[in-house]
C-alpha cells in the first residue's frame, strides 16, 4: 500500500522585488517514489505546470541554501516573514517561487513520518525484483538455450559447416 501526502498552498511567482502574484499549488508526496518530491502550479494555462525533484533538495532548503541548476531552494525572510524561495529554471524560462516556511515544514514534516530519511530505498522493492529475477524459474529445468551464448562465434561452428 502507498501513501500521498498533498497539500495544497498559495506560492507567489516573484516578477520584481517589488511585484509578485498569487499562484495556486499543490506539493505532493507519494511513497511508491521516495526520493522525490512534486509540485504542481496551477498558473492559469489549461493545463498545470509539475516540477519534480530531490524531496532532500527541499528538505536542506528549508535551512540553507541547496541545489545548482535547474532547482534552488534556499531560506530567507520577507517582510518578516519566513518564507523559502524556489529558483526553478527550464528552456520555457525561469521563475522564483515563495513559498510560507511553515507550511512547507509541515508539509516536509509529514513526509518524513511517512518515510524517514534512510529509508528511501526499503520502499522501492529493489531487492524483492532481483530476488525475483535471480529466483530459478519453476516448472522449466535446466534450459541448455538459457546457459548457450546467443551469439556463437565462428570458432563455436562445427566443422563439418552446418
Amino acid at each position: 500500500m502507498h501513501t500521498v501526502v498533498e497539500r495544497e498552498l498559495e506560492l507567489k511567482l516573484v516578477l520584481s522585488p517589488e511585484r509578485s502574484i498569487p499562484v495556486p499549488a499543490r506539493l505532493t508526496y507519494r511513497t511508491d517514489d521516495p526520493y522525490a518530491v512534486h509540485i504542481t502550479f496551477h498558473v492559469g494555462s489549461e493545463t498545470p505546470v509539475h516540477w519534480t525533484f530531490a524531496r532532500e533538495l527541499l528538505v536542506g532548503g528549508v535551512f540553507r541554501p541547496c541545489g545548482h541548476g535547474d532547482v534552488r531552494v534556499w531560506p530567507t525572510k520577507v517582510e518578516g516573514r519566513n518564507v523559502v524561495l524556489m529558483a526553478l529554471s527550464s528552456p520555457d524560462g525561469d521563475a522564483l517561487l515563495e513559498a510560507p516556511s511553515a507550511q512547507v515544514s509541515a508539509w516536509l514534516e509529514r513526509t518524513l513520518r511517512a518515510v524517514p530519511p534512510g529509508s528511501e530505498t526499503e520502499r522501492l522493492g529493489i531487492d524483492d525484483g532481483l530476488a525475483e529475477l535471480l529466483a530459478p524459474a519453476t516448472g522449466r529445468g535446466t534450459d541448455e538455450l538459457w546457459l548457450r551464448d546467443p551469439w556463437p562465434s565462428d570458432e563455436s561452428r562445427p566443422e563439418d559447416g552446418t
